[in-house]
């Protein structure tokens, strides 16, 4: 087979061709020739305007450095800023008010407020069990983590430990009695629950007879209604289960039977082509789309090996209940699935246009994606991924209003050239660009028929806000910036404008990412914080995170907190676009050498992954062995650190040097019980890996925004040729 086949001037990839034709389009009623047609029309007419969006980024940078060296360190007038920025087009003034009109959005995005997943759609079982994890074991999440201290025997061993189950079976009871409090008494002296004239009875161990506080909680039950095996309540729109089986292992123990509690957790799942992902070639983007054409088909299935047992891994059937009035309730056993695209920056061999340039792969995305995506449209209702009929794809990395409007230009064409109806094309608007936070009002304003999701993210946003002022003095140390004045007015600004132009009951308003997945105890304390801030939404990075983090919605009433958020002033744009630099960092040189440390182990960690295993996504350990969630937005932010401190003299170019060479020893110890790891240190100057970590940092400041794709992609594409 050749390498390429031509259609319509396009010089396809002939292996992304064959799987196209032969996988995805049967069953889609949209012919070959005409898809090809279609797309080397949208790749003729848009890609330009791609190209011209990417240049005014350009050249807004540049004047943007040249201001700030004509007026070095901090902000002193910001009228004078302010009145730069609208001359150049950077800040749009506001129009009118207005309110969002996207239609046909399904509850669980529109409605219900719940923790959100996002997973690299290149790891087919990391896949699945995120879109299985709408429903996840509370005594799982709590036993298998810390937030039951290992102490006083509750330590967690081989075996079940007793003891350690007391200690979870008391806390979930807190949670129901909590949550879903009786008339009289507690979820603990409870004894037998069932079900007596389309009521919950509940029998207490002394033998007396109490109900549900608030009975409407009652939603369905399995099994008979006097020895039920399952209850179904709810509470602020989430379902929580109640297993009961007196023959389990932990129900055999257990005063009432209950085996088991179940929360549902992820309602919603970021499927990544994007930045937990390393997709660099067409063979990449294969394996990208095969495994979201599994998901909408439904069919998507992997097998792995766990404690010399090979077990499988599928997608989750829908459950079903009956409710007290005698009805069938049938609930979703799967999160409702967005796919993220890739942004506008990064181009893709896999196809090149008529004269051999490689076209932008968010176009390519856009199409492939949403072509697959019909699949979904053509399954029975009570199995689809969306109900109402739509397609939901996140959009990151857009910077302002005009790319906004070049990202719903190109949903409409999609959906001409595929067929599909006006608008069922839906649009998530990622706010962690700082040219889209200050005009978020226009943006969304761009979108109104199409948005149905807008969140906040600390990592790109502060890579980007390093980047964008890096010329005006020195940020503070990583940490640090969490604090800042600008950075809170940030996630205040994207709750207030949400909610302004009407997201809520329309669509999600979200938080970011908990980064550290092994620190359950720490989120449990902290991430209440967002819903409490009126997102409706906020990222997790497992499984077991969602069925924990899901707790917080049953302590918060996230519609009530809108209501009350709705009423304040906005935050101000003036904090939020007067940079946090300085003149002197007032840090002893052991600090400073702290921080490089700590942010070099972590670029050399995530990095020697990426390009040489291909993994987007990883758990690293940083200096104090930590595990931390890394992906390109935690790699941005750190090269991007030390590339501040670089300029403004904070570090020296010798001292990098060094402080790489010592950390590539450390992170190759930390890998030295992986077989298939190959260490950096051995050969510094024949490392791809080693030398991809310099370019990030040294070539920094011209790589576009700040981002890492062009340099991870370029030496990626490297190792894989030394490889063959």
């Amino acid at each position: 087979m050749p390498d390429r086949t031509t259609k319509y001037d396009l010089q396809i990839k002939s292996t992304l061709l064959t799987f196209l034709e032969n996988e995805v389009l049967p069953g889609t009623q949209i012919e070959a020739d005409d898809f090809w047609f279609s797309l080397r029309e949208i790749i003729v007419d848009l890609s330009p305007i791609n190209r011209q969006l990417l240049d005014e980024r350009t050249k807004l940078q540049k004047e943007i450095n040249q201001w700030h060296l004509k007026n070095p360190g901090p902000i002193r007038d910001f009228s004078k800023y302010e009145k730069f920025l609208l001359d150049i087009g950077y800040l749009i003034p506001e129009g009118p008010d207005f309110k969002v009109e996207t239609a046909n959005v399904d509850p669980e995005i529109s409605q219900i407020s719940a923790p959100q997943l996002v997973v690299p759609i290149t790891n087919a079982r990391y896949s699945i069990n995120a879109t299985n994890a709408r429903w996840g074991s509370l005594y799982d999440a709590l036993y298998g983590t810390d937030v039951i201290p290992e102490k006083n025997g509750a330590e967690q061993s081989d075996s079940y430990n007793p003891t350690r189950g007391k200690l979870v079976i008391e806390w979930v009871r807190n949670f129901l009695d909590r949550y879903f409090p009786l008339q009289s008494s507690s979820h603990k002296l409870a004894q037998k629950y069932e079900l007596k004239a389309g009521a919950l009875k509940i029998t207490l161990q002394n033998g007396k007879i109490t109900r549900l506080r608030y009975p409407d909680q009652l939603k369905g039950y399995v099994g008979d209604e006097h020895t039920p095996t399952s209850i179904l309540l709810m509470n602020n729109c989430l379902y929580v289960e109640l297993q009961i089986d007196r023959n389990d292992p932990v129900g055999a123990d257990d005063l009432a039977g209950i085996k088991d509690v179940i929360l549902e957790s992820a309602i919603t799942t970021i499927q990544d082509c994007e930045d937990s992902v390393s997709c660099v070639d067409a063979e990449d983007k294969i394996l990208a789309y095969r495994n979201w054409l599994g998901l909408m088909k439904g069919t998507l299935e992997e097998s792995f090996t766990k404690g010399g047992k090979e077990l499988r891994r599928k997608l989750n059937p829908n459950r079903v209940y009956s409710t007290p009035e005698g009805n069938e309730l049938v609930l979703s056993g799967r999160s409702v699935l967005f796919i993220r695209n890739v942004g506008h920056l990064m181009t893709s061999d896999a196809i090149l246009d008529s004269k051999g340039h490689e076209i932008p792969e968010g176009i390519m995305d856009a199409i492939f994606t949403a072509l697959i995506s019909i699949h979904d449209l053509k399954r029975p209702k009570e199995v689809r991924n969306s109900q109402s009929g739509s397609i939901y794809i996140v959009k990151p990395k857009m910077h302002g209003p005009e790319e906004v409007a070049f990202t719903c230009e190109l949903f409409s064409r999609v959906e001409t050239a595929l067929k599909l109806p006006k608008h069922a094309l839906k649009l998530g608007i990622m706010d962690e660009e700082r040219r889209t936070t200050i005009n978020l009002k226009e943006c969304i304003r761009h979108a109104k028929k199409r948005i149905v999701f807008i969140n906040t993210g600390f990592l790109d946003r502060t890579g980007d806000e390093i980047h964008t002022s890096i010329r005006a003095g020195s940020v503070l140390a990583k940490n640090s910036i969490k604090s800042t004045d600008w950075m809170n007015a940030y996630e205040d600004w994207n709750v207030d404008i949400g909610l302004a132009c009407g997201l809520n009951g329309r669509a999600q308003i979200g938080k970011g990412m908990w980064a550290a997945p092994d620190l359950m105890k720490d989120m449990l304390e902290e991430k209440i914080s967002h819903p409490r801030s009126g997102a409706s939404t906020s990222w997790v990075p497992s499984p077991t995170a969602a069925t924990l983090h899901a707790t917080h919605y049953h302590e918060v009433n996230v519609a009530k907190e809108q209501e009350k958020i709705a009423t304040r002033p906005n935050a101000s744009l003036k904090t939020i676009l007067t940079p946090s630099v300085y003149d002197d960092l007032g840090l002893t040189e052991d600090q400073i050498q702290k921080e490089l440390d700590n942010n070099i182990q972590g670029i050399l960690g995530y990095v020697v992954r990426w390009i040489n295993h291909g993994i987007g996504c990883s758990k690293v350990p940083d200096i104090n062995n930590v595990g931390l969630m890394e992906d390109r937005a935690t790699l941005r932010i750190s090269s991007q650190h030390i590339c501040n401190w670089l300029l403004h003299n904070d570090c020296s170019n010798d001292q990098i040097l060094k402080t790489l060479e010592k950390m590539a020893q450390i992170v190759d110890k930390q890998n030295s019980l992986d077989s298939d790891y190959s260490a950096m240190s051995s050969d510094l100057d024949k490392s791809i890996a080693f030398q991809a970590a310099k370019d990030l940092i040294f070539h920094g400041l011209e790589s576009p925004n700040g981002y890492t794709e062009p340099i991870l992609h370029k030496r990626r594409n490297e190792f894989k040729k030394s490889l063959r």
